[in-house]
């Protein structure tokens, strides 16, 4: 695992940026899982920027990690007050770059039959060759996408209930600023499971503040647990890059040691 330390939400955003890049660089039709929240703001619009100065978008895949069950969009159409998660990909990043239509997957939280939804999701997964690379975030109580504490670490693709603490989150990020009701938020969600995010090839997560820095801790450093499921990041065996801020980064225990590594290793560049 590399644990990677800059000095403020810009550079670590940047950072991020250019190690999805270099997937899409090496491998054009290289298949990303994508995030959402305020987290990955910053590393999509240096990814549109890129874009801008010549990075080709035209073959790669996505599949995002997860959407509100009852809500969505339909690409071809516009749309105001939908603060479904397929939105917030929409206009952050994937209507900025030249990805095809085809070649984007989004949980459907409008699907009739979600059961069935979630294993025809996982087995696009499987049928694209597999994730090359998953952008994470880590929620305030430490989950990844919408596997709320207590999810099984072997967990697949489902529907899942919303904790108390995420309706909270997401309501002061999403709904409050649309000038939607907490009533009227969704309490139910399609999610990747932490088994399935696992089986991705690659791991990038990012995390931004000082908020966030007693959960990363438990995250890199503490026990492997359901009660914090993104602690599975421990048990990936493929390539790992965690990209912090300092603020996020300030209660690590091995602090010194992993910004001494990353210097080490820019020394040898």
């Amino acid at each position: 695992m590399e644990i990677i330390i800059k000095e403020d939400y810009d550079e670590m955003s940047r950072c991020a940026a250019e190690i999805i890049a270099g997937f899409i660089r090496e491998k054009p039709n290289c298949v990303i899982g994508l995030a959402t929240g305020s987290t990955p703001k910053g590393t999509y619009k240096e990814l549109v920027r890129m874009h801008r100065e010549g990075l080709d978008f035209s073959e790669v895949r996505t599949f995002n990690l997860d959407e509100y069950l009852g809500i969505g969009i339909d690409l071809d159409k516009p749309y105001d007050k939908d603060q479904s998660y397929a939105r917030f990909m929409y206009e952050e990043l994937l209507r900025h770059v030249n990805i095809k239509k085809e070649n984007i997957y989004l949980p459907d939280g409008r699907c009739k039959n979600p059961d069935d939804f979630c294993r025809w999701y996982e087995n696009e997964i499987k049928r694209v060759g597999g994730i090359d690379l998953q952008l994470l975030g880590i929620g305030g109580d430490g989950h990844w996408a919408f596997n709320e504490p207590g999810s099984s670490l072997a967990s697949r693709t489902r529907t899942q209930v919303l904790t108390r603490q995420t309706l909270d989150d997401n309501y002061e990020s999403f709904y409050k600023r649309a000038g939607i009701g907490r009533e009227d938020m969704p309490h139910f969600a399609i999610t990747m499971g932490i088994g399935t995010i696992l089986e991705a090839r690659n791991i990038l997560m990012v995390a931004n503040g000082r908020k966030k820095a007693e959960v990363i801790a438990k995250c890199l450093e503490g026990p492997i647990t359901s009660q914090i499921t993104a602690s599975a990041i421990q048990l990936h065996s493929g390539g790992i890059n965690v990209v912090l801020d300092r603020e996020a980064a300030s209660k690590l225990q091995n602090l010194e040691h992993y910004m001494h590594v990353e210097k080490f290793k820019s020394s040898l560049c």
